[in-house]
């Protein structure tokens, strides 16, 4: 029972540490719109190809990405199964922030008709 938990947490970890930079955001965002080439990435980046493809590669690891070859080429995708995890996580806490803010909201409501 505790295995699975384990590795849902170390799968959630790659997942944020894959988010928390700004160009690898950038390039779901790009991926978003449908699949791309790794050159077709790397051309909208003022780096090297080789640090594209290291981000690429943080955000396959994180199963954000899937990489298929055809040919030569590199062709990528999103994975949208992966943000599943993510968004679950994230609906944990969706719950706690609402009754706080609902609460401010009628302290608020309270507060300005005295």
């Amino acid at each position: 029972m505790l295995a699975p938990m384990l590795e849902a947490a170390a799968n959630l970890d790659l997942v944020f540490h894959a988010l928390s930079d700004g160009t690898r955001r950038s390039l779901l965002r790009r991926l978003s719109d449908g699949e791309k080439t790794v050159g077709e990435l790397a051309a909208d980046y003022d780096v090297s190809l080789n640090a594209i493809s290291k981000h690429l590669k943080v955000l396959t690891e994180a199963d954000l990405v899937i990489r298929r070859k055809s040919g030569r080429q590199q062709i990528l995708n999103l994975n949208p199964q992966s943000f599943g995890a993510v968004r679950e996580w994230l609906q944990l806490y969706e719950s706690f922030w609402r009754e706080r803010l609902d609460a401010l909201a009628d302290y608020l409501a309270e507060d300005s008709g005295a």
